[in-house]
This record gives structure tokens, sequence and C-alpha cells, in this order.
């Protein structure tokens, strides 16, 4: 595999929004209740610039999915890396330097069995680590692999339009190409990346949103943007964010550290109309991984060291 290109140098010029005595804009003592707050905490760009480039974070999550009207057992994976991103091609720049700016990737695996035969999914998500580099995630991948096919979205920024590429083994889905305006909507997954960089930006009250690419699949119904709201909740030295929709019956909650690095410890989704539901609950974590060096044999144990290895699928 590639050594990843480094964007260590451009980190000079982050400026994300800060108030640097505090590590957190919170102020309130723990209380046995969930309780409802009105800030999300700031992170400084000192914290932003030393750990995230600092290599790539590596988390472990046990997994209950529902499909076919069951909830399947299984794990998910978060790997956080960040890289250089070409803004004219929308890939990963080989060299980094002119024409690309530092984005934090979220790669997002999915692995469950559904009786005899299994299902693995993948969802790339790239956010600038600079807010001024754009506002919101410039791209999005998203893929399943079953035994009877594979799917794959790819959902790219251009201007005020998001342009869709859609492919299917389904006649009734077959390839599609579509713009849809984007009109500073938000990518559901996008929410993941806001909450590890800055959970300020996380959006509250109401506002437009595209869910999860997982759910349009999974329903098989093409992407599009939806009413939804968005508000914090604080209980001990964790917070919860939630986001529902009101036209669709569809919750996602994420619940994290207060704490800089914003550690995402567990996440659900549930949608009533269509029985879909995943939560999440994170098991194993490892930080400063260069798991793109780790691709011999005997490196394999490290496996272990994640949860990975044995696995149950």
């Amino acid at each position: 595999m590639r050594k990843r290109g480094s964007v260590l140098p451009m980190k000079a010029t982050l400026h994300v929004t800060i108030v640097a005595a505090l590590p957190f804009l919170v102020a309130c003592q723990a209380k046995p209740n969930a309780e409802s707050v009105s800030a999300a905490p700031e992170s400084t760009i000192k914290q932003v610039n030393d750990f995230w480039f600092s290599g790539a974070e590596l988390c472990r999550y046990d997994l209950k999915q529902s499909r076919y009207g069951q909830i399947h057992p299984g794990h998910a994976e978060f790997i956080f890396v960040t890289e250089p991103f070409d803004l004219q091609g929308q890939v990963k720049s080989d060299r980094g330097g002119a024409g690309s700016v530092p984005i934090l990737k979220l790669n997002a695996l999915r692995t469950f069995n559904t009786g005899l035969y299994s299902y693995r999914t993948m969802l790339s998500t790239f956010t600038p680590i600079e807010p001024l580099d754009a506002p919101h995630a410039l791209k999005e991948t998203f893929s399943v692999q079953d035994w009877c096919g594979q799917v794959f979205t790819q959902i790219n920024r251009h201007g005020s339009d998001w342009r869709i590429q859609s492919f299917s083994y389904f006649q009734s889905e077959g390839d599609g190409d579509s713009k849809l305006p984007n009109e500073d909507a938000w990518l559901e997954e996008e929410l993941f990346t806001a909450v590890r960089l800055n959970p300020a930006s996380l959006p509250m009250g109401k506002f437009q949103m595209m869910p999860s690419q997982m759910f349009f699949r999974f329903i098989h119904q093409d992407p599009t943007v939806f009413a939804a709201e968005g508000s914090l909740t604080k209980q001990g030295e964790q917070l919860t964010y939630t986001v529902t929709y009101p036209d669709l019956s569809r919750k996602l909650t994420i619940t994290f550290d207060e704490a800089f690095p914003y550690i995402i410890r567990s996440w659900s989704e549930g949608n009533e109309r269509s029985g879909l539901s995943t939560t999440a609950t994170l098991t194993h974590r490892e930080m400063n991984v260069n798991y793109w060096e780790l691709n011999r044999p005997k490196q394999a144990s490290l496996r272990k060291d994640l949860g990975l290895d044995p696995v149950p699928n």
C-alpha cells in the first residue's frame, strides 16, 4: 500500500474558530439525568494539529444491525485519518501542496451476517479540516457487498450542486448520474467528522440534511434532502447529539466525550416506518497507527488488539 502524503507543512494555515482557554463551553456540573445544552465544545488550533496529524485513529464497535425484520450482531470500524485532498479531481493528492487542502477522512465499515450470508458496507467521508476551505464535506462514497451483488454511490460537491452517481445490480435501480441542489444542506455522515473536529459546528435547530446512504440503499430509494432538527444533551462527561427527521420518523444519536478529542462512544439510528435500526458501542480504540505500513503476515496478530481477530463474521 502506498504511504499517504504528508500534510504537516499545511497545518500552519489552519484557522479553526477557537476559545483557546476553554476545553469546552458547556459549563455545567454532571447530573444523573440528561439535560439540554445550548453550546457544543470547540477545538483549539493546537489540539487539532497535535492530535489529528500524528497518525490514524482506529475504533472498533460492537454492532447490532437490523435487516429483513431481524437484528443481526456484527462489528463496525471507524478509521479517521488525515490526507491531502485534490480539489480539482476530488481525490487524494499524491503530493499535497498547491491545489489541495488537508482533510479528515472517515472510513466507516460494517460487517454482519444475515442468516447464511454476509454483508459488508463501507462509507468514506472527506471533510476539510479548515472550514474556510469548504463548509461541508466535499465527497462521499458508499458501497454494499453481499452474496447477491454490489451497489455503489458517489457524491461530489460541485458549486451549488451535488453530483450523485449510483451503480446497482438491481434492474429497477440500474446506473444513475444526477444533480441535486445542495442548498448548504448537510450530509448525515459528515456529522461524525464534525464531532471529532469541532462539535461547535454541529447544526442546531432546524436545517436541511441528506440522510445516511445506507438508509437509502436499504429502502431502495434515490438520495435526496429532508428537513431535520438537531439538539444536544449532556449526561456526566458525555454529550449526545440527536438528529430527527419529522417527515421520515428517523432519528440518529451520536454520544461522544465532552472533552477533546471528542471520542465517539456510541451511535444509534432508527426508522419507525422502515423498521431499520442500528446500535454501535465502542469496544477498542488505538491512536497514532500507521496501519498502511503494517501489512506483513506477522503483523496480523495486531488485529487482536482491536478485537478483530477472531471475529464472528
